[in-house]
């Protein structure tokens, strides 16, 4: 497997860099798309993204999948999303999206055991960008919707 990451920041990139990414790119700067789409081994594209943010990166996922076979994969979003559903058809791609909430008790057991021999064992390096206080929650929450600057999971410590 060959691993992609994005970040805004030269702090962001080296993060991925660290925790394993064979490449990084910086998706503020211009022509960045180009570059992924260049630098894919096979120049067919992606098998795999995992959005973080769909309403401003998803319609651009889809023109980097890979024909047949490529996924874009929601996990996060913050507001309505537009696509142009012909970068699907042409490529006879798809998306789907995840979340916890609808999880069943056994699911959550799984998860959090797989969770633990993660990160027990070192395979699983969550990389915590800034710890606040459980006093400071409302200040964790303008910082991580603000994004300004942030990297890692920002976490209350309780």
């Amino acid at each position: 497997m060959r691993v992609i990451g994005t970040a805004s920041s030269e702090q962001g990139l080296q993060a991925i860099r660290d925790q394993g990414a064979d490449l990084a790119f910086n998706h503020k700067q211009e022509g960045y798309l180009k570059e992924i789409a260049n630098a894919c081994m096979d120049n067919e594209g992606v098998d795999l993204i995992l959005e973080m943010l769909a309403n401003v990166n998803l319609n651009a996922d889809l023109q980097l999948l890979k024909s047949c076979i490529g996924r874009a994969v929601v996990i996060g979003n913050r507001g309505t999303v537009d696509i142009n559903p012909r970068l699907l058809m042409a490529k006879e791609t798809s998306i789907c999206g995840v979340t916890l909430f609808s999880s069943s008790e056994e699911e959550f057991q799984m998860i959090n055991a797989y969770l633990q021999q993660g990160l027990k064992f070192g395979h699983l390096r969550p990389l915590l960008g800034k710890i606040y206080p459980l006093e400071q929650a409302a200040q964790a929450q303008t910082d991580v919707i603000s994004n300004h600057g942030t990297y890692g999971r920002l976490t209350l410590k309780i």
